[in-house]
């Protein structure tokens, strides 16, 4: 029976090399000469170091520009807000994976009342959509790409 996986997955080998191209981008930029600016990864969450508060802005954008670069999509972006911490602002930047159960259950919701010929069943963070036909699993991923949910969905593990 044909089947797939719907995930939201970002891939840390990936976000490290953004996370580089924006310390080095930061590096070579005029209006960051002589500031103690810097960007920090730890796992999923970036940390973004910056004197003034405008700066710290501006960094969010050249993050979200190298993410985009690197084809991860900036809406799995969840921004804190900017903390002084000393001589320094600090902001925290999550970069959210997997599916929570509630939007699990949105995706089942959605997917029954389309009335296809398919099953939908949360499996931990992802969902599973198994049905008779492939044409009927490829009308599923049409309608979850024209949803309006606010992560970025992947469709991994297509069996025939």
């Amino acid at each position: 029976m044909p089947s797939f996986d719907v995930v939201s997955e970002v891939d840390l080998h990936t976000l490290t090399n953004a996370v580089d191209q924006a310390n080095r981008l930061i590096g070579n930029r005029f209006d960051f000469k002589g500031v103690d600016a810097s960007f920090e990864r730890n796992e999923y969450q970036v940390t973004i170091a910056a004197e003034v508060d405008f700066q710290v802005t501006q960094m969010y954008d050249v993050l979200s520009s190298c993410l985009h670069k690197n084809k991860i999509d900036i809406a799995c972006l969840e921004a804190g807000e900017p903390q002084p911490s000393g001589k320094q602002i600090k902001q925290e930047v999550v970069v959210r994976t997997g599916l929570d159960s509630a939007l699990c259950k949105r995706i089942v919701k959605l997917v029954k009342d389309a009335k296809l010929k398919v099953q939908a069943q949360i499996q931990g963070d992802q969902v599973r959509v198994t049905g008779k036909k492939r044409d009927d699993l490829q009308a599923v991923m049409a309608l979850l790409r024209e949803a309006d949910i606010d992560m970025p969905l992947q469709f991994t593990n297509f069996r025939d």
